[in-house]
């Protein structure tokens, strides 16, 4: 080929593919700016301050429920406390998503409750029942044990633990309980890591002597203010997200409340808030993907305290880094009361009403922001007495006034042979007793 020919064709390329090109980016950019509403699909009422993602973008409707991102792909997602989420395909048009609203009503299974079909078939028959439609999974448990074959959880580097036996099938379970309609939230214990703190010993926290502390169990705890630790903790999160859980739920969020204890940081409440709020920040960063619901448990009490409690558990920190907030309204573990209520398990209704009034009043954010944890467990500090229907029934109907995002049971063996059927629909009242 003669150079003059040659040259006449490279040019005629060039000009064809910036011609390409062109039209490719108008496209683009054509495409890129996506748009939208988020209603309720009940009521057809905008939803304000959904969360819709697009290719790890994030946009947060407006009061009339108005979403723009900028992003290039058709698969767009979007969720909102009090609902479930969906994932449509974007369609070059306005798009609309009609949220379906939904409050979980759950119970807990460990990571050996997951295992053992005799605590699974309970829970389902509670499911067929209609006594509940959400479960709470332990994913990874208190001891460090996961409830599937985790790549972080057995990496040596990382951790030691190892999966409970036959629960790798804990995807076709998550699966088969999706068909049912089932909402399912996936515990993950942080910083009380035994496995992980042996593994890494230079994350461990310590006593001020030097050595390595642990608790009254024995478990030694994780640093919260080291962030090192924090990449791992995502891994998990992002493993169980793959799974195809509807929620990760992170307990043991929190700072050890022993005295004496050294810190990578100073141990004073800005630093532990700092801490706390930073490892939920890189969670739902990391999250973000997965279009999944994002709650934290802390202490009852903290919905009372105007500080930390001295653990990095403020209550004002988590609304931008949680969908919820899950406290744990035992009335057993109010060892010290409430005003007007010296022995919680007289009025346990009250102990759930009067908490959640507290943290509703204090932060300003509705009912559907907190799904509180209950006792359905014998009393271990007052009078010893069991919790049966009555009992359950008044800590429900609790959270139902509080227009919550529904409630969990916590029973640790798993067993919740007194789960009313039906909750009595009459609406308790606030004892405002001083």
């Amino acid at each position: 080929m003669r150079p003059g020919r040659e040259r006449t064709r490279i040019v005629n390329g060039i000009g064809a593919w910036v011609l390409c090109a062109a039209g490719l980016m108008a496209n683009a950019v054509a495409a890129s700016e996506l748009r939208g509403y988020v209603r309720d699909a009940s009521t057809g009422q905008p939803i304000a301050n959904a969360v819709v993602t697009a290719q790890g973008q994030i946009s947060v409707t407006e009061r009339q429920g108005a979403f723009v991102i900028e992003a290039d792909t058709e698969q767009i997602q979007a969720r909102a406390p009090g609902y479930r989420a969906m994932q449509q395909r974007w369609t070059g048009e306005d798009m609309v998503f009609d949220l379906s609203p939904f409050r979980p009503r759950a119970v807990y299974l460990s990571t050996f409750g997951v295992a053992d079909a005799s605590l699974r078939t309970a829970a389902e028959r509670l499911v067929e029942q209609g006594a509940i439609n959400a479960l709470v999974i332990d994913a990874k448990g208190d001891r460090g044990q996961f409830s599937y074959p985790s790549p972080a959880g057995t990496d040596a580097n990382a951790h030691t633990a190892v999966a409970v036996p036959t629960t790798g099938k804990l995807q076709s379970l998550v699966a088969r309980w999706h068909e049912r309609g089932v909402y399912l939230i996936a515990r993950i214990v942080v910083f009380k890591d035994d496995p992980l703190a042996a593994a890494h010993p230079e994350w461990a926290v310590r006593r001020s002597s030097g050595e390595v502390w642990r608790d009254h169990e024995q478990s030694r705890w994780i640093d919260p203010s080291i962030g090192e630790a924090w990449s791992h903790y995502a891994d998990i999160a992002e493993e169980v997200a793959q799974i195809g859980f509807d929620e990760i739920q992170l307990d043991y969020v929190r700072f050890p409340d022993a005295q004496g204890l050294v810190f990578s940081t100073d141990n004073t409440q800005a630093n532990r808030r700092d801490a706390i709020h930073g490892f939920l920040r890189t969670i739902r960063k990391r999250l973000t993907p997965y279009n999944v619901f994002l709650s934290a448990d802390v202490f009852g009490y903290v919905c009372w305290n105007r500080n930390d409690t001295g653990i990095g558990q403020q209550l004002e920190d988590l609304g931008d880094v949680v969908d919820y907030v899950s406290p744990m309204l035992y009335p057993s573990s109010f060892t010290w009361g409430i005003s007007g209520l010296a022995r919680p398990t007289d009025d346990p209704g009250q102990i759930v009403l009067r908490s959640l009034a507290q943290a509703q009043a204090r932060t300003g954010w509705p009912g559907l922001r907190f799904r509180p944890w209950l006792q359905a467990f014998r009393d271990y500090a007052f009078d010893h007495r069991a919790f049966g229907p009555e009992e359950l029934n008044a800590q429900m109907r609790a959270a139902d006034a509080m227009r919550t995002d529904g409630w969990m049971l916590w029973n640790p063996r798993n067993q919740y042979p007194d789960v009313p059927l039906a909750i009595d629909a009459a609406a308790p009242s606030i004892d405002d007793r001083q």
